[in-house]
């Protein structure tokens, strides 16, 4: 790309951002769950290199699905899930234990994970998400490879435009360990909320809750794992099919460390994700 087609993208991407940036609060309540997907691990005992050694995951991706009234998709999922536990065809695959508890993309045959993205396509959702490629180099000095602070860092970065939009947003976050504490997600979003305000001398007036949940007692959290394993499929293993099928509900993915397409590093509806767009993976 030339330096004016560059800069014409960055300027883009500054107007977008200034135009949500004075856009008023709308006055009703919206809800967002967030997951992971992968690992940020990259090294093992006596510092290992277990990326180059192919043995974690290429990228960590920090997603939410943001929907206003979660009570329908709530249902259909939980009939979803009770229609499945009866399903004689289904009744000795392996996985079944599991899905008849709580859905999980990485782990549901086939068969599941078609009714569930189909119910997700339907379904007035939007889903954001940041990929972070893994570096070791660039884990090191930006994070000393401290999960907490990678984590929080994609959060901050994912919200940094999106936390002045509501008058009330209740983010829900899928328990991670010693990860996810509530006092490190809200560190998270004062984070993005001071950072919006230095970018763009502006502040919301509005009223932001932060739960921590299992994914198996939220099955919005179930839907946002579903959603990540989509865009986690192309990064690990060059499969857009998933994705393909719901990029209209896949509003954003910010490639944040695919440096050599900066600044056209950003996805959304209108401008797919494709393999062509996107610098190979490396690890």
């Amino acid at each position: 790309m030339s330096t004016i087609g560059k800069w014409h993208s960055i300027l883009f991407i500054l107007n977008y951002y200034r135009w949500q940036s004075v856009k008023k609060i709308e006055n009703r309540k919206m809800h967002y769950y967030f997951d992971e997907s992968g690992s940020p691990q990259i090294l093992g005992h006596h510092g290992k290199d277990l990326l180059q050694a192919n043995q974690v995951s290429k990228t960590f991706i920090v997603g939410y699905l943001e929907i206003e009234d979660p009570r329908e998709l709530t249902q259909q999922l939980k009939e979803l899930r009770e229609v499945l536990s009866q399903d004689e065809y289904l009744a000795d695959v392996p996985s079944m234990a599991s899905t008849v508890k709580a859905f999980h993309a990485n782990k549901d045959c086939s068969e599941v994970r078609e009714k569930v993205f189909k119910i997700l396509k339907t379904t007035d959702i939007k889903f954001f998400c940041i990929v972070a490629r893994k570096d070791e180099r660039r884990f090191r000095k930006k994070f000393n490879h401290n999960t907490k602070k990678i984590y929080e860092y994609l959060v901050s970065k994912l919200l940094e435009n999106r936390l002045h939009l509501y008058k009330e947003i209740d983010c829900y976050f899928a328990s991670m360990g010693n990860v996810i504490k509530q006092d490190t997600m809200k560190n998270a979003i004062n984070n993005a909320i001071q950072n919006f305000r230095m970018k763009w001398n502006s502040q919301a007036d509005n009223t932001i809750r932060v739960f921590i949940q299992q994914s198996s007692e939220l099955e919005l959290l179930q839907a946002v794992d579903y959603m990540l394993w989509a865009v986690q499929r192309i990064y690990e293993a060059g499969d857009f099919k998933y994705y393909n099928f719901l990029k209209d509900k896949i509003a954003f993915i910010h490639d944040i460390f695919d440096l050599d397409r900066y600044p056209n590093n950003y996805y959304k509806p209108t401008n797919p994700l494709t393999k062509e767009k996107m610098s190979p993976i490396s690890g």
